[in-house]
């Protein structure tokens, strides 16, 4: 297959975008690796909600491998073409981790509202033995929808093999397929809806018990909306260029969002940054 849009876009500004696509990347893996890093070395940031921010950058770190290498070499070396097998592996892991990721925010509005509306058992809850009641159905119900997708999309027998798209998205892969494909369209428009609409009702309701219960609460409770408020970030989609953008951009921003929004993650960022001086300081004066 090749993704007709790579090459357009190659031979007007290839070179430009190459840069740009290059050091978002590099931005996103550099942000990333760094927020793991501090999260998994601190055992003070070892509770939940660091947790799953931590997951969050890793979800964040893993979804630009799927496509950006492959998008930067077509830039680069006007190598476009990609086998179906590989196409459906990056469908596959575009389409999955997009959702893990739409999961994700809801189980950090379910940590923000147990923690602020429950505090006295916030703890019994966020232990994994019950927490993994709010997380084995939705995995089981984004790998089902996800597997069938792209199962189905494996099947079919194509009249083209030119994408309309800079990636392997499933739309722009089945629009290529010979014969009717009418059930493809059903289980991606299902995996396209069922998941973040879901997800944004359950998180819409989450947040606006957590509010209210915070408004009620008075002027002490405030500061408990500035945890949820790294929990929010805007995403926008305007086909092949602006599409790689909502993919690529919340990679780069969400560990900012989610990791320098957070004062102890920010804390311990410092301390980390310190550490390192006074370790070079050390060794240049020996």
């Amino acid at each position: 297959f090749i993704a007709a849009e790579t090459m357009i876009l190659f031979h007007n500004t290839g070179p430009f975008l190459f840069i740009i696509f290059f050091l978002m990347f590099l931005l996103a893996i550099t942000a990333n690796s760094i927020l793991i890093y501090l999260i998994k070395s601190q055992p003070s940031l070892h509770s939940p909600m660091y947790v799953l921010i931590g997951v969050m950058a890793v979800l964040d770190l893993i979804l630009p491998i799927f496509f950006v290498p492959n998008m930067l070499l077509s830039f680069l070396f006007n190598c476009s073409g990609i086998s179906l097998t590989g196409c459906l592996i990056q469908m596959f892991g575009i389409h999955f981790v997009g959702a893990f990721q739409s999961t994700l925010l809801l189980w950090m509005a379910l940590d923000r509202y147990f923690a602020i509306c429950k505090p006295l058992n916030y703890h019994k809850y966020m232990e994994m033995a019950n927490f993994s009641n709010f997380v084995f159905v939705p995995l089981i119900r984004n790998g089902f929808l996800m597997v069938t997708m792209v199962s189905l999309a494996g099947k079919l027998t194509f009249c083209k093999n030119i994408i309309d798209h800079c990636l392997c998205e499933h739309m722009a892969l089945v629009q290529l397929a010979c014969g009717d494909i009418s059930v493809n369209n059903i289980v991606g428009l299902l995996s396209a809806f069922i998941i973040p609409t879901t997800d944004f009702i359950l998180i819409t309701i989450s947040y606006i018990v957590i509010f209210t219960s915070v408004f009620r609460s008075g002027k002490a409770h405030f500061k408990a909306i500035n945890t949820c408020i790294t929990h929010i970030s805007y995403d926008t989609y305007n086909r092949t260029f602006m599409s790689i953008i909502y993919i690529l951009f919340p990679s780069c921003f969400n560990p900012i969002i989610y990791g320098w929004r957070t004062k102890e993650i920010r804390q311990t960022f410092h301390r980390f940054i310190k550490k390192r001086k006074a370790v070079f300081v050390y060794k240049g004066t020996s």
